[in-house]
Order: C-alpha cells, then sequence, then structure tokens
C-alpha cells in the first residue's frame, strides 16, 4: 500500500484546501508584496480557489463524497480557466476582447497615448507577466488544479 492509498476522503479534501489556500495566498503575495499585477484572467483563477478553501473547510468537518465531487467540480473549472489563460498568454488562441491586446484602444482612450500622468496601468491577459523554469502562473495555476482535481476524484472514490 502507497502513502496516495492510505490517505483518507477526509485527508484529500484538507489537502485540496491547503493547496487552494496556498494557490491564492500565493497570488495575493506576488501582487502585493512583489507588485506582480493581476489581469482580468488572473482574478477570474483566484474564485475558484476561494471555493476550493471552502471545500477543504467543509471536507474536513463533514467528509462525504457530495463535498469531494463538488471539489471535483471546483477543480476542473480552476484546471479549466487556467489552461485557457495559458493559451491565451501563449497565443495559441484569442482572449476575451476585454482583457487583450486585440481588444486595447490606446489611440482613442481618455488619456493620451503616451500620458504617464493619466490612469492606470493596463495588464494585458496576453501578455506574461511573471514566469519561472518558462512557465508562468497561469501555467503552474493549470497544473496545481489538475492534480487537486485528481485529488478531489480519488477522495470521492473513496469509502468514508
Amino acid at each position: 500500500m502507497t502513502l496516495i492509498d492510505s490517505l483518507t476522503r477526509r485527508t484529500l479534501l484538507i489537502l485540496v484546501g491547503l493547496g487552494s489556500a496556498g494557490l491564492f495566498f500565493g497570488a495575493l503575495i506576488f501582487q502585493y508584496g512583489f507588485g506582480v499585477q493581476p489581469c482580468a484572467m488572473c482574478y477570474w483563477q483566484r474564485w475558484p480557489h476561494r471555493v476550493g478553501i471552502l471545500v477543504g473547510l467543509f471536507g474536513g468537518l463533514i467528509p462525504k463524497a457530495l463535498i469531494a465531487w463538488a471539489g471535483a467540480l471546483n477543480m476542473a473549472v480552476s484546471t479549466g480557466l487556467a489552461v485557457f489563460h495559458s493559451g491565451v498568454e501563449r497565443h495559441w488562441w484569442d482572449g476575451p476582447a476585454s482583457c487583450t491586446s486585440r481588444g486595447v484602444d490606446l489611440l482613442n482612450s481618455e488619456c493620451g497615448l503616451l500620458d504617464p500622468d493619466c490612469g492606470t496601468g493596463i495588464v494585458l491577459c496576453d501578455e506574461i507577466s511573471w514566469q519561472f523554469l518558462g512557465l508562468s502562473m497561469a501555467n503552474y495555476n493549470a497544473f496545481a488544479s489538475a492534480i487537486m482535481l485528481v485529488m478531489c476524484i480519488m477522495a470521492a472514490r473513496r469509502a468514508a
């Protein structure tokens, strides 16, 4: 029997909650501690991790299969959002016009094109603002969310 086989449904769901908390608070640390400003799609990706924290809390208190399946659905959404954002960053497909370079009209904005004192900086979804080992935050989120998706499915299939 491996270590993974010995984990209970409760333990798996708590680990998913801790993983979501790590990703969510890690994003906040990057934003407020290191000044890496998020784009609109980055904000979208934070929502499933807020729910993931709740899945971990409720799963730790009431380790029912239904909670694990809800967690799996949530992590599937998280994985999908992260994969979509990864593809937009890598220019594999177009993202929403509202947050990509194809949708920004700098010439007709209320601020002049070169006026540094007007407005706030635009964070585009199709530009990678931070990467490590060639992978962006969205890439790391996709991997981590997929792993937590598998963990939720394992938890749902386990006997309580």
